[in-house]
């Protein structure tokens, strides 16, 4: 039998929508060409790649054209199927090894628990050629490990905003995520959007790696520890953030697998 690959909408409850990726479990480890050639293929904005190893699982990410440090709807979907997929009992904890060190997931019912490294920001002075590349007027600018944190005025401007993407690849970093708090009567804390072109994703439509970023940015603002937040892409997605000013924060979100196959040749 080839290689099973599972393909899991992340950071959703319901099918086609939220942040879906690929999921290969392996028998043994494979080669990095190998492994960014069956992401190329899959050409999702993740595929996430397990090895058992000790006392949990060898965790690789790759987006059609590279590997990354750290993903976290990879990360929710990689759990969610060690769970479904019996390679775990439910009640045990899923124990990364990864490039950021020792990430762990748990289930809570309904919902999936990570625990991932804070990634805090720091103001900085934008490049003028952000400002054209956003098209909308911001508040703010930040500068974390990931990218840029933009905020802007409001709600609205982030759902509405439409990059020119060729400006944003000129910028010293490509990775922008934009932010603003949420209209009064909303049941969310902060909407966001991530777009990440030099990664090779004009937008990502859910991400955990953003909310390690966001958690700090928000609770020194919001003064909580607890926030709701919706990333308001086309197919959308809820994060739930814990964040108590340590030096770890806690993202539960949901999954649902809606695609399994196998690959047959490569």
């Amino acid at each position: 039998m080839g290689q099973i690959i599972t393909q899991v909408d992340a950071f959703t409850n319901i099918a086609f929508a939220g942040n879906p990726a690929a999921v290969c479990v392996l028998p043994t480890p494979q080669d990095e060409g190998w492994m960014q050639n069956v992401a190329q293929e899959m050409n999702l904005s993740e595929t996430a790649f397990l090895v058992r190893q000790d006392d949990g699982f060898n965790l690789r990410w790759f987006t059609p054209k590279l590997e990354v440090p750290l993903c976290g709807h990879a990360t929710l979907a990689s759990a969610h199927v060690l769970w479904s997929e019996g390679h775990l009992s439910q009640n045990e904890v899923a124990r990364f090894y990864t490039k950021s060190g020792v990430l762990i997931a748990k289930s809570q019912g309904e919902w999936i628990e990570l625990d991932f490294p804070v990634n805090h920001s720091q103001e900085t002075v934008a490049p003028r050629e952000l400002k054209a590349a956003l098209g909308v007027p911001y508040k703010s600018v930040f500068l974390n490990s990931l990218g840029y944190l933009v905020e802007l005025e409001s709600e609205d401007l982030v759902r509405q905003i439409q990059p020119n993407f060729q400006i944003l690849k000129t910028l010293p970093t490509s990775e922008i995520i934009v932010t603003s708090l949420t209209h009064p009567d909303s049941e969310f804390d902060f909407v966001s959007r991530f777009f990440a072109p030099g990664l090779g994703i004009d937008e990502d439509p859910v991400t955990g790696a953003t909310h390690c970023c966001l958690a700090p940015f928000w609770r020194d603002r919001l003064h909580k520890n607890e926030l709701l937040a919706y990333q308001a892409s086309s197919r959308g997605g809820v994060v739930k953030v814990y964040y108590d000013g340590g030096d770890r924060v806690f993202l539960s979100g949901q999954a649902v697998t809606v695609m399994r196959g196998e690959l047959i040749t490569g």
